[in-house]
């Protein structure tokens, strides 16, 4: 009785020691993990619904924003420079002769690629790459785009960064994108990635890359391929989206889009972007868009977008001022939409109220926003937020907080290039 009983406590002994090994490998430990987080967000969103958190600039009015925002922009309008066109070299001038489109268009050869744990960028730039014979695949990207597993966003320009520094590939990244334009690659046999809002009814609200290989004009319908969404069989060969749909979860993020190519493209993909080839007309229809579309549009949460697109396309021809009083305007709208609709997510992939904030010595807006941001995640590894708020710190005289915070976004993001800069520059090693 006593060697069953022991060979059975040995038994279970080697079971747990088994059991234990195989949890701690990476593959397994990595979904045990991802299962683990989502129970505690589920039940930490529930308990505090971030929808909730809701940022409050703290300088001016509505009137005085609204008013403010109209000078700045009529004015910044006037003094527009007339854009020049950098190639890297003798290459056409670009043409916005529209082109005569086929109306159904499908790319074939695009390997599709479900997402591992907060993965879209990599896993769609992967599946982009597919489509030109490229061998690698989200892992391949993953470590070097966002060496913490667990960051919750890759930015565009990091995405752009890979391309340049571990590829032969050419790309151009340009807000201010149109449907048009996409049908246009499309048909040239270029797919183009997009960002965008994309909403469950388990998540809410959230940013999200897709892939687009096509268009039919017959349905109104563009066709992608998307990270996220299992294709429900094998002759599910990509996810439709009807136009209005796309155009308007395009706009949550200022209709940016990454088009990829062999540099045997070149000349094709300048044609085909006609004036958003170059970057400073492409910023110029980017605002104009978003500064009619404040007025235009009827919806809470679509004219929250509009603002704060004409926020961030503002910071990036540096006029910092009126892009502060977008966001203003911006967030005196989140309280109009309703709670489930609220996009409190947006500051996970978007900086510019950072830049906005911060330049115009509103110190404390950028860390009340850093807050705000940080505070309902569940898990909040955000190296912008904790980088910006450490800047806003250093500013307001608290050099312990500053110190923490840019070395706690260098936690989150290891080798982090603006907050080491910043630790060195304040004469701390990194």
């Amino acid at each position: 009785m006593y060697k069953k009983r022991n060979a059975l406590i040995i038994g279970l002994l080697v079971v747990v020691i088994l059991g234990g090994i195989i949890l701690f490998l990476p593959p397994v430990w990595e979904r045990v993990s991802y299962h683990a987080q989502e129970i505690y967000a589920s039940v930490k969103y529930k308990l505090f619904p971030p929808q909730d958190a809701l940022f409050v600039p703290g300088q001016g009015t509505p009137n005085a924003i609204g008013t403010s925002v109209q000078a700045t922009l009529a004015a910044q309008k006037t003094a527009t420079p007339e854009p020049t066109i950098i190639t890297p070299g003798p290459t056409p001038s670009p043409t916005s002769t529209p082109i005569p489109l086929p109306p159904t268009v499908f790319l074939k050869g695009v390997r599709q690629e479900m997402e591992e744990w907060n993965n879209c960028g990599p896993a769609t730039l992967s599946m982009n790459l597919s489509y030109w014979k490229w061998s690698g695949n989200q892992d391949s990207i993953a470590p070097i785009v966002k060496p913490n597993s667990r960051d919750k966003n890759v930015m565009p320009y990091e995405l752009q960064d890979y391309l340049q520094n571990n590829t032969d590939f050419q790309s151009i990244l340009r807000d201010g994108g149109d449907m048009q334009t996409l049908k246009q690659l499309v048909n040239a046999g270029i797919p183009v990635m997009i960002e965008k809002g994309f909403s469950t009814v388990e998540q809410g609200w959230m940013g999200h890359y897709e892939l687009v290989v096509g268009y039919d004009d017959t349905k109104n319908e563009f066709l992608t391929q998307d990270a996220y969404l299992q294709i429900s069989s094998p002759d599910s060969k990509y996810f439709s989206i009807t136009y209005d749909d796309f155009y308007q979860n395009w706009r949550a993020f200022n209709f940016v889009f990454l088009v990829v190519y062999p540099q045997e493209k070149q000349n094709d993909v300048m044609n085909l972007l006609g004036p958003l080839w170059d970057e400073p007309t492409a910023f110029q229809i980017a605002h104009d868009r978003a500064l009619s579309e404040t007025t235009s549009l009827t919806d809470a949460r679509d004219r929250f977008f509009a603002w704060f697109n004409l926020g961030s396309t503002l910071v990036k021809q540096l006029d910092y001022s009126g892009a502060a009083n977008a966001f203003d305007q911006a967030y005196l709208l989140m309280p109009d939409i309703a709670e489930k609709l609220r996009p409190w997510r947006i500051m996970w992939y978007q900086t510019g109220p950072y830049y906005a904030y911060y330049y115009t010595q509103r110190y404390n807006d950028v860390i009340n926003l850093a807050n705000t941001t940080l505070n309902p995640m569940a898990e909040p590894v955000l190296e912008e937020s904790y980088y910006w708020r450490g800047l806003a710190e250093a500013k307001l005289g608290d050099q312990t907080s500053a110190i923490a915070d840019l070395k706690k976004s260098m936690t989150v993001h290891p080798g982090f290039g603006p907050a080491v800069s910043a630790l060195q520059q304040m004469g701390v090693t990194p």
